[in-house]
């Protein structure tokens, strides 16, 4: 029982009927396929409420006693676990609703439950009241489901085109509930549900609280709506199929006791039920001849059963009079002609008691007035034309009638003929006309008149009437209804013109009105008017004298235009003269009422005629005899009534609609002066309409001759506006009926009185019409801002300005009209919120709401306008002050005292729903206003000042956004265009809104957006919680409003539905969620939301891509603001990490495997639909597309561009250029064509054309210029779409760049991250190589195929970390995280490609990239610069990673490593370089071009790809290409170029650096050349080092700053300091030298010889450098690189003086104690940051050391023979000593340069080298063994490490990023620590050299000079001259200075010096040293040699 006692949460009486209606309108209405199947079950499921149709679950005492102790037990809640406790309020309104609508007390408080939910939708109302309101709702949507499910029957009389199936299981439903008594329950329904009933007792229960109107209309449309669709209901069965006997006496009894509504019509209920019976009585198809009428006969009770007949026939001959016996009367006519069309059928005889009845029985009818009441009662009724359907069933009664009954309709003339005798004798014997007469054939006539007025089908029903001599072309019936889609036979035809005509033969004077109303409605339609005017035309005869007179008919327009001459010529005579005070009284001689009445029947059918059709309007203007025009006028000026003069103007205003007739009907007006213009001095009384208006109108409080007057120039004003009116007579212009207008009848229309009500709200209406028309045509001039002189009567006076600049001129400023406007806004806005009956009836209703619409659109033209028109204002001389209006809407309101108009404007969107068109207008005044930062603020103040108004506009906003849900399926064949219309403006009303919103938020907070969507205004914008609508008292706001939108269709498969119905308006929803996303303040609170409530992204992201081929670039503007939301979202919830959110969101977009189906919903209907649309796709385990990439598909590249404009008459260029004038930005930024004004331009170039031949021509220039306008409308589309193409491939490429940068690497696999990478780079290259794809689209694709490679590369050398013990060639590279470093490879398992996705991917991608930079061709550098990035990345896949030098490489034999595989790096290398050749010259061209000249980044990206394929190109053929073409010369001679702007670059301000870094790629590049020995030779023919040397920019060396030592200044800024931009100008021209020198062997002599001259030509700056006044990185740096050149450079016989000297000095600087000092000053200045500067300047100085030895090595081995040996050091050991003394801090004496340094140095830098090599290889070892365990290493050391790569946020990374920041800097450590070991053991290996040199010269070779030994003198020829000549040979090495004398006690000295210094120790270290490192590395035992050597030397006794 518990079970049975839970409550269902969506209220059992509301949530499945709602659900009921959805998909009965998905299946029917919306035609979703997939909404059949659903609708069956639905069906099956719901057939009990169908069949006991409203009946309520009863009251039940469990029930009473489970709710009452719900306040403390709680009740059960279905799908809920637990139970919940209700408040005892809740239970108390439970009960009083169990008993207010006697339901169950359970489903009572369901309802309120359900209405608490609900009730943030219902802003204001009460939970009880909502509760009540989904009561109705309920029933409402069953009974629509009802109505609607009939309407899907297979029948007799419409058919919806819908499958068979559905159309079976619909009838078989429905005939199921008929059979179930249907007719009877809704009848009794009907008859039951009283409005007025409901009221009282929702009354007597206080349900329905304050603002009770706008409630009451709520409560009362949902009942009487149930009403209408159950009575509808049984309409639409009877049209397809016809009721039972049973059924039928059923509605018969039911209509016996109907009654008529106060005005004397029947009700839509009532009606319904007529029809319906009417229907049953429908014989009219039997007169088709279709297949199906056989089948229909039999189904049809009146021809089959003849029970039937009698029964009915008794019944409604039954003499008991009906409460109305017009129904009863109208019931039996149509019984009558039921019977009398079965009479005609072949085989009837049986029937023959009854067919015989006939004409009795429509007797009977006619006593009871039918056709009177079919008038007063059915056709008035406001519900009879918005059904088609009833409009043709009264067709047909009255045809039939006409038809059928020929003798009845002749008795009816007959007896009219004879009622009208006995009148015309009593009128001449002066008796009073009998009473008793009838009036039946001028009812007719009315009805008939009556129902063919309006035709808002377009059906034209009324050409029945019309016999046409000629066939009608066309088809007569609109829509594909089966009953009638063939025309009715001719005879009916023949029939009803013959009556037409008959009627108006020898016409009595009763019927004469009634005829010619009757005509006015058949003449309504284009072609029934043509044939009405015919009829007209031929009717008449040449001479008809009087009314009655023989010869035409009084129908006639001969009878009639002569009648108005006449009435003319008669009452001219009478005009009084202008003096003559009677002027007010008619004379005596006048029109009588009954020729008055005659004469306004006559001018409304003319009216008609010439309104329809405008061949009658030009035929009867032109007429040479009638003039209607002219007579028109003149009977205006004559005394006749105003009644009279106003149907005149009215029939003016109808023959004003053709501009030909407009242009002289102005120019007949101002001469007739019907409004006074020109005023004569002589005449005292004015004339004219003013006079009329002010005193006869007024007096007689009705105004009809002024809204004609209004009505008139309405229409003229649109059809030819004169520029030049009553020119000659006074200042020409149109202002005299302006002035009129605004003064005598807008702005005192308010205070004059007015009989009927509702006029007041007609005048306000048509006068308002008329400014909103003129400003709607008026665009500012600059012409209209100066004053026009004319020439009038001899004097110059100013001419009146057009009517627009007047109008905007009063509505700038506070005038009595602006503010006459803003007071009716405020009157209406309280009209329509009071609900009140209306004063003056509906129609003034209409009529001030009109009024209102013409208000709120003037104030939107002013808006529009004001800004052109301000500026002009500026620009001239006029004397005018203006202001904005938005700035005179923020006025005070005089009435309230407040600043409340823009209010009072935006309360209208409350009402959008009853009043749609205020509701836009309104949205178009916000949005235009809202563009004002200051008015924002001020709006937001008004707003929320008041907090009831606050809520109201709230809630009037999110109904307008809501509003489709009130329209939920316009039937689509049925929708009347007013209803199309009313969607449409509704539609426009909710894109205002959202441009509102969107133009909102960009301005500052607090904004109008903000308090719209639901943000904080008082508190900061970012704090604010958004919650769902309820929760926490949380309104409902714009943003639900928005989600909703979107959110509706998300569960199905199809997708939001308003994507594909409503585009534009889902993608302004879109655009407004991805600003609140991106702003900074919004953002976090929206993301929140979305995220948490909605689960919006998800769900959105799972249905793209989109298709909507129709609307392509809506749909394009959706995806990109839904994808860059989704890039926010994932950037935001990967910062977060909230890894679950960015996994789910990841998967969506990157799986290629099928995701489960969508909605996870629970319960009933969704869990069924939800099987039945996924069993479609279970155990599809296969591959399905990427979301990114079938996104990507979505996005046509091609692109159709309109046909060239073919022109006759315009010149094509000037064409093309006016189109570029009128070329202005649209609000999203795109530059399009402004269409309006182009139009404008041409239509004026058009009029400006003189002469006949122009005229003649006019019409081909049109059509040229609509083709222009068509053509510029194709090109604004194609700019549109290119535009959202770009965009949504920007947005697309923005989202794959956050997937592949920002989201956390570790959620998608390294091979997984490769494939998808792969993918997305063919895809995106397939799309853009296609022949077809749009050249616009390339930048964008560039940008992303340039990320996407640099992905690819960092992604694939990630997985290629290899070993750290196998050598590199070794072909095995372990996966850096996975295997330990040591691991040996696996011999099973040898590599088989490059990568996870395989080599062949990599070549694919290459291709493909190579294939789009040539498809760029010439242009597009800027899309080359990124696909030069791209290939850079790509190429850098093959490069070898950084390898730590283990120094273990080397142990192989050389023969093991010429026979090693081809490691992958190799082979992938060796592939490229293939593919990127088999393209030839082509590519070369294009690359070597971009490096020549062009965009400095594509310089520069040019210049460092040629780099990278020249350095892997072992063909050479690029530097061939390069060499051969001559671009190595261009590059080389544009070094001379570049000095200029080098040389600016080094002042302290320095202009962009973009010349400096493309001078370094240069440089780069050519040095790159150079380390080709090839390279090298072309680079010396092309004379590089030449242009280098005449470079100017290297001689301005700046000073250096003392501060720079050690990098103490400040830190760097991102521009360098001057001297830095020096030395990034230095040293790469020093390093080409130095690589030149060193490639080129063969060309040695010539290369040094050059360089030489570079150094000498700027040798200050050469010996600047050696002086190294500072020890920073970056001089050393110069002088390693100096050094390393000099030294290259040493040969025989080149000019070594200025610098050699030199460089022996750096040897006592660098190598000498100084270093030490220095490298101590050094380490307590470098910080954490700056370790690498450390290792720079240690490698630096012991470069500069090995290169300084190189050089006296090279100088020594010059001379290589011992005895000419040059000697470079003195024999002095002293620096030694001093230096290895026990104090070795004090300052030791260095030498200065100019004197030889002693061989103590040497000695010195050889053990300090030695001392280095250890303190280096035990740091290496240590590194080396760090490396291999990193992991293992204690956090500290790892963020040591990691802070020297990555100074600032190591704490913000992941661990795994810290290993590898680690192993990066370890892997640069050990190769740092590898180079210093290379350069020791080579400056050991020197040092000795040099040293044993030394040695055995001195010791052997050299004699003392003070040795007076014998042998000296037997030796001295020889020995003495050797000594000078190799001291002297140097020149510049000054060795006569003292050093020449070498004594004996020298060289002792040196002997015992060497042996102390050149210990044991020493020895063992060098051996040691050779041990470890030379072995593998250098020549090996060649220490040990030298060793060995200098030990023997220093044995050698010299005694």
């Amino acid at each position: 029982m518990a079970t049975l006692l839970a409550v269902n949460s969506a209220a059992s009486l509301w949530g499945p009927y709602k659900d009921i209606w959805q998909t009965v309108g998905n299946a029917l209405w919306r035609r979703q396929p997939e909404a059949v199947h659903l609708l069956d079950m639905i069906l099956k499921k719901h057939k009990p409420d169908f069949i006991s149709l409203f009946r309520n679950p009863p009251k039940n005492v469990q029930q009473h006693e489970k709710v009452q102790k719900a306040s403390t037990e709680g009740v059960a809640i279905q799908g809920q676990q637990g139970t919940r406790l209700l408040p005892e309020q809740l239970i108390k309104e439970a009960f009083i609703l169990s008993d207010l609508f006697d339901i169950g007390e359970l489903a009572a408080v369901e309802l309120l439950l359900a209405g608490e939910h609900q009730q943030p939708h219902f802003p204001g109302l009460t939970r009880g009241l909502v509760a009540v309101l989904l009561y109705w709702d309920g029933k409402r949507c069953i009974a629509n489901s009802l109505k609607a499910l009939i309407q899907s029957r297979r029948g007799k009389t419409w058919t919806l085109e819908l499958s068979p199936e559905l159309v079976s299981m619909t009838t078989r439903f429905t005939d199921e509930l008929m059979e179930q008594g249907l007719t009877y329950k809704v009848l009794t329904l009907v008859s039951q549900i009283d409005v007025n009933n409901e009221f009282e007792k929702l009354q007597r229960e206080r349900g329905l609280g304050s603002e009770k109107h706008r409630k009451e209309a709520r409560v009362s449309d949902l009942i009487k709506e149930c009403r209408q669709s159950l009575a509808e209901s049984l309409f639409a069965w009877a049209c397809q199929s016809p009721l039972g006997k049973d059924d039928t006496l059923l509605l018969i009894g039911h209509l016996e006791r109907v009654t008529v509504e106060a005005n004397g019509s029947l009700d839509a209920v009532n009606l319904a039920l007529l029809m319906a019976l009417l229907y049953c009585f429908d014989t009219s198809f039997i007169e088709q001849s279709t297949e199906e009428r056989d089948d229909m006969i039999h189904q049809l009770p009146l021809l089959t059963e003849r029970q039937y007949i009698a029964t009915i026939h008794s019944r409604l001959q039954d003499s008991q009079p009906w409460k109305l016996p017009g129904l009863q009367a109208t019931v039996r006519l149509a019984w009558a002609l039921a019977l009398r069309g079965i009479s005609q059928l072949p085989d009837v005889t049986a029937l023959a008691e009854f067919t015989e009845a006939d004409e009795a029985m429509a007797e009977l009818a006619i006593a009871d007035n039918v056709f009177l009441f079919l008038t007063e009662s059915i056709v008035v009724s406001e519900n009879f034309y918005q059904e088609e359907f009833y409009i043709r069933r009264i067709h047909n009664l009255i045809t039939d009638f006409l038809a059928l009954m020929p003798m009845k309709v002749k008795q009816l003339r007959n007896r009219a003929d004879e009622d009208a005798r006995m009148i015309h004798m009593s009128m001449q014997m002066g008796n009073e006309p009998p009473i008793s007469l009838r009036r039946d054939l001028e009812h007719l006539m009315l009805l008939i008149g009556e129902l063919y007025k309006k035709n808002p089908f377009n059906l034209e029903l009324a050409l029945e009437y019309w016999c046409p001599s000629e066939p009608l072309q066309t088809s007569t019936i609109l829509g594909s209804y089966l009953g009638v889609a063939h025309q009715r036979p001719p005879q009916r035809q023949v029939v009803l013109s013959k009556f037409v005509r008959q009627m108006g033969d020898l016409l009595p004077p009763t019927i004469y009105i009634p005829y010619l109303k009757m005509l006015q409605g058949l003449a309504s339609g284009p072609q029934c008017a043509h044939y009405c005017f015919s009829l007209l035309k031929v009717n008449g005869s040449s001479h008809g004298e009087n009314i009655q007179g023989a010869g035409g008919s009084p129908v006639s327009w001969e009878h009639f235009f002569h009648s108005l001459m006449l009435y003319h010529e008669h009452l001219r005579k009478d005009l009084p003269s202008a003096d003559s005070v009677q002027y007010r009284h008619l004379p005596s001689r006048g029109i009588t009422q009954k020729e008055q009445d005659g004469l306004i029947a006559f001018l409304q059918l003319t009216s008609t005629i010439i309104t329809w059709s405008e061949n009658a309007r030009l035929a009867l203007c032109e007429h040479p005899q009638w003039t209607p025009v002219v007579v028109i006028l003149g009977l205006l000026q004559c005394s006749i009534p105003p009644v009279l003069k106003a149907e005149l103007l009215k029939t003016l205003a109808a023959f004003g609609k053709s501009p030909e007739i407009a242009a002289s009907l102005w120019q007949s007006l101002e001469y007739t002066q019907i409004l006074q213009t020109v005023r004569v001095p002589s005449q005292r009384q004015a004339i004219g309409i003013e006079v009329e208006l002010n005193e006869i109108e007024s007096r007689c409080e009705e105004y009809p001759l002024t809204r004609a007057f209004c009505q008139l120039i309405s229409t003229l004003v649109e059809s030819s506006f004169p520029s030049n009116l009553g020119a000659g007579l006074r200042p020409p212009g149109f202002d005299p009926y302006l002035q009129f207008l605004r003064d005598s009848v807008f702005l005192r229309f308010r205070t004059r009185a007015y009989r009927r009500a509702a006029e007041k709200w007609e005048v306000a209406e048509v006068v308002l019409e008329v400014f909103y028309k003129l400003l709607r045509d008026y665009e500012p001039q600059l012409e209209d801002f100066v004053d026009q002189f004319v020439e009038l009567q001899g004097e110059e006076i100013i001419a009146y300005k057009p009517p627009g600049f007047s109008l905007m001129y009063h509505l700038l400023n506070e005038s009595p009209m602006l503010e006459l406007a803003l007071s009716l806004l405020e009157e209406g806005v309280k009209q329509l919120d009071t609900y009140a009956p209306f004063p003056g009836s509906l129609v003034g209703k209409k009529h001030l709401e009109k009024a209102v619409q013409h208000c709120l659109a003037l104030l939107n033209l002013t808006l529009q306008k004001e800004n052109l028109f301000m500026d002009l204002l500026r620009e001239s001389q006029l004397a005018l002050i203006v202001s904005p209006l938005e700035q005179l809407l923020q006025g005070i309101n005089p009435r309230t005292k407040k600043a409340d108009n823009v209010v009072n404007i935006a309360r209208y969107l409350y009402h959008g729903n009853s009043n749609p068109e205020l509701a836009f207008e309104s949205a178009k005044i916000l949005c235009c206003i809202s563009c004002n930062s200051n008015i924002q603020i001020k709006l937001v103040g008004d707003f929320t000042h008041d907090q009831s108004v606050s809520q109201k506009l709230m809630a009037g906003f999110v109904e307008c956004l809501d509003s489709e849900d009130t329209e939920e399926f316009v039937r689509l064949e049925e929708g009347s265009e007013l209803e199309k219309k009313l969607a449409g403006i509704r539609h426009e009303t909710r894109i205002h809104i959202l441009n509102l919103l969107i133009t909102s938020l960009e301005r500052n907070p607090p904004n109008l957006a903000l308090y719209l969507l639901g943000f904080e205004l008082k508190k900061p914008v970012s704090t604010t919680n958004l919650q769902d609508p309820g929760v926490l008292g949380c309104p409902r706001t714009c943003l639900h409003a928005i989600l909703n939108i979107l959110e509706k269709g998300t569960e199905g498969r199809t997708g939001p539905v308003a994507v594909r119905e409503s585009p534009q308006l889902a993608e302004l929803c879109y655009q407004v969620i991805y600003q609140l996303c991106a702003c900074s303040d919004t953002s976090g609170p929206t993301m929140r939301y979305l995220r948490t409530s909605q689960d919006f992204l998800f769900s959105q992201l799972q249905h793209l891509p989109f298709s909507n081929k129709e609307y392509e670039i809506s749909m394009l503007n959706q995806m990109s603001w839904l994808m860059k939301t989704a890039s926010i979202e994932l950037r935001v919830t990967s910062l977060n990490r909230q890894r679950s959110h960015t996994q789910r969101l990841l998967h969506l977009l990157l799986d290629d495997m099928p995701v489960k189906p969508y909605s996870d919903g629970e319960g009933g209907i969704e869990d069924e639909n939800r099987s039945v649309s996924g069993f479609l796709h279970f155990d599809t385990a296969t591959k399905v597309r990427r979301k990114i990439l079938s996104i990507l598909d979505s996005i046509d590249f091609s692109q159709e561009i309109p046909e060239p404009l073919q022109l006759d008459f315009f010149d094509r260029a000037q064409i093309e250029q006016v189109i570029a004038n009128c070329e202005h930005k649209n609000l999203r930024g795109q530059t399009v064509c402004n269409v309006k004004l182009l139009h404008r331009v041409l239509v004026a170039e058009v009029n400006a054309l003189q002469g006949m031949a122009a005229i003649g021509q006019r019409p081909l220039l049109m059509e040229e210029i609509s083709t222009i306008l068509q053509y510029v409308v194709g090109r604004n589309k194609l700019l549109q779409c290119l535009h959202a193409k770009r965009h949504a491939l920007e947005s697309w490429r923005q989202l794959v760049e956050i997937i592949l940068t920002a989201c956390p690497q570790d959620l998608i696999q390294t091979e997984d991250r490769q494939l998808i990478i792969r993918d997305i780079l063919q895809d995106v290259h397939d799309k853009i190589l296609d022949d077809e794809a749009a050249q616009e689209l390339m930048p964008v694709v560039a940008g992303a195929v340039f990320t996407l490679t640099a992905h690819l590369s960092q992604a694939v050398r990630t997985e290629q970390k290899q070993p750290l013990v196998l050598g590199p060639g070794e072909a095995h590279y372990a996966l850096m995280l996975d295997s330990p470093f040591a691991s040996p490879p696996p011999a099973e398992n040898p590599v088989v490609g490059f990568a996870s996705i395989g080599d062949s991917s990599l070549h694919i991608i290459l291709k493909k990239l190579l294939d789009f930079i040539l498809k760029t061709g010439g242009g597009f550098q800027r899309v080359r610069t990124h696909l030069y990035g791209s290939l850079l990345y790509y190429l850098q896949i093959a490069q070898r990673p950084d390898e730590p030098d283990t120094l273990e490489a080397a142990k192989k034999t050389m023969w093991e490593r010429l026979t090693a595989p081809e490691d992958v790096f190799s082979k992938l290398q060796r592939e490229n370089i293939a593919i990127i050749e088999s393209y030839g010259a082509a590519l070369m061209e294009v690359v070597c071009r971009d490096a020549c000249d062009g965009h400095e980044i594509g310089r520069m990206l040019a210049l460092a790809l040629l780099d990278r394929i020249v350095s892997v190109d072992k063909q050479q053929q690029w530097l061939l290409y390069l060499s051969n073409s001559g671009y190595l010369k261009v590059l080389v001679d544009s070094l001379v170029e570049d000095d200029r702007t080098l040389q600016s670059l080094l002042s302290p301000q320095p202009p962009l650096l973009k010349a400096l870094y493309t001078y370094e790629s240069k440089m780069a590049f050519l040095t790159r050349v150079a380390k080709i020995q090839q390279g090298a030779l072309e680079l010396l023919r092309s004379g590089v080092i030449v242009r280098l040397a005449q470079c100017q920019v290297y001689d301005m060396r700046p000073e250096m700053d003392p501060q720079g030592m050690f990098g103490m200044r400040d830190p760097p800024v991102f521009i360098p300091t001057p001297v830095d931009r020096y030395r990034q100008i230095l040293l790469p021209a020093l390093r080409l030298c130095q690589v030149i020198l060193t490639s080129s062997m063969a060309q040695h002599l010539q290369a040094a010889g050059q360089v030489l001259q570079f150094l000498i030509s700027h040798s200050d700056t050469i010996q600047a450098i050696l002086r190294c006044q500072d020890v920073s990185a970056g001089s050393l740096q110069e002088l390693a690189l100096l050094t390393g050149i000099i030294s290259k450079a040493a040969l025989p016989g080149s000019p070594r003086e200025f610098a050699g000297r030199q460089c022996l000095g750096l040897l006592s600087r660098f190598g000498g104690s100084d270093r030490l000092r220095q490298f101590k000053f050094q380490d307590g200045n470098v910080e954490g940051d700056r370790v690498s500067k450390k290792d720079e300047i240690e490698l630096a100085m012991q470069q500069i050391c090995a290169n300084v030895m190189e050089y006296c090595q090279s100088l020594m081995l010059q001379n290589s023979p011992v005895q000419s040996a040059v000697c470079l050091f003195t024999p002095s050991l002293s620096e030694t000593i001093n230096r290895d003394g026990p104090r070795q801090d004090t300052q030791a004496p260095v030498v200065p340069y100019w004197r030889l340094p002693g061989l103590g140095i040497i000695v010195y830098l050889l053990k300090q080298s030695a001392n280095d090599f250890f303190s280096y290889y035990d740091s290496h070892r240590r590194s080396v063994n760090k490396l291999q365990n990193v992991e293992q290493l204690p956090p500290d050391e790892i963020k040591e490490l990691c802070q020297s790569v990555m100074p600032a946020g190591v704490d913000k990374i992941s661990t795994a990023q810290k290993y590898v920041l680690a192993r990066r800097r370890l892997v640069k450590l050990i190769n740092n620590r590898a180079k210093l070991l290379s350069l020791c053991s080579f400056i050991i290996e020197t040092c000795l050299f040099i040293l044993w040199r030394h040695l055995e010269y001195y010791l052997l070779n050299c004699t003392p000079t003070d040795s007076q030994d014998s042998l000296f003198a037997s030796r001295t020829s020889f020995k003495g001259r050797r000594l000078q000549d190799s001291f002297a040979s140097e020149t510049s090495l000054d060795f006569r200075r003292g050093l020449t004398v070498v004594s004996q006690h020298d060289i002792d000295q040196l002997q015992a010096d060497a042996i102390n210094a050149f210990g044991e120790s020493l020895q063992k270290k060098l051996l040691d040293i050779e041990g470890l490192y030379s072995k593998v590395r250098s020549r090996y035992s060649f220490i040990q040699a030298l060793v060995r050597r200098i030990r023997g030397l220093l044995r050698i006794s010299r005694n």
